[in-house]
């Protein structure tokens, strides 16, 4: 589980054969979570500079490839003992999104982010969403887009400050409103919902 905090922005030095080598301050270990770009991935192969991860089929299938070059938001799975801030973030990207409009103001930024239609659903007003990895508020949901406002100190210490129009970014929509979109749907089904169908859902996103 992660929190939307960025802790580093590290460097994509080559994506070859589905393995990422990312150059990185984080010492990680094998094994590690880690969110790249709101991805989670695990860590295969630790370096002097950085480490390996392994995108899976189903993470290629969903995300754009210029999620995986250049310079990446990192953030290491939380863990027992710190703090939480953000919002619960899984690293598994629902949908790549589209800036489609940037609007400066006196003291913060405008973002407008397009999705396909059939994920507003998820995205609720003044409620949370991950942006490659970033833990930001929505302030208001459009027919097939959303607004976000970005204070000044959110675009110096992210790659948001990066954004231009037609720049793709990796969504993750809120985990509570999908869980209960799923409930209401099979609410009037006999077989009651268990553990095991929770997980089922969890691992789907």
């Amino acid at each position: 589980m992660f929190t939307g905090l960025i802790r580093e922005i590290g460097r994509v030095k080559r994506y070859q054969n589905n393995i990422l080598t990312v150059e990185s301050k984080y010492k990680a270990n094998i094994g590690d979570s880690i969110a790249i770009n709101g991805v989670c991935l695990t860590v295969i192969r630790v370096n002097s500079d950085g480490f390996d991860l392994e995108l899976s089929d189903e993470t290629r299938s969903i995300i754009d490839s210029s999620k995986i070059s250049g310079e990446v938001h990192i953030e290491p799975a939380m863990q027992l003992t710190d703090r939480f801030e953000g919002h619960i973030v899984q690293g598994h990207v629902d949908c790549v999104g589209t800036v489609v409009k940037i609007i400066p103001k006196e003291n913060a930024t405008d973002f407008i982010i397009a999705v396909e239609p059939q994920y507003i659903r998820y995205i609720i007003p003044k409620g949370s969403i991950t942006i490659d990895g970033v833990s930001l508020t929505i302030n208001d949901v459009y027919e097939n887009s959303f607004r976000l406002t970005i204070i000044p100190h959110t675009l110096r210490e992210t790659l948001i400050k990066n954004y231009k129009i037609g720049t793709k970014v990796n969504i993750e929509t809120d985990l509570f409103a999908r869980y209960i979109e799923h409930i209401l749907k099979n609410r009037n089904k006999k077989r009651v919902i268990n553990w095991n169908d929770i997980d089922k859902i969890q691992m789907s996103y």
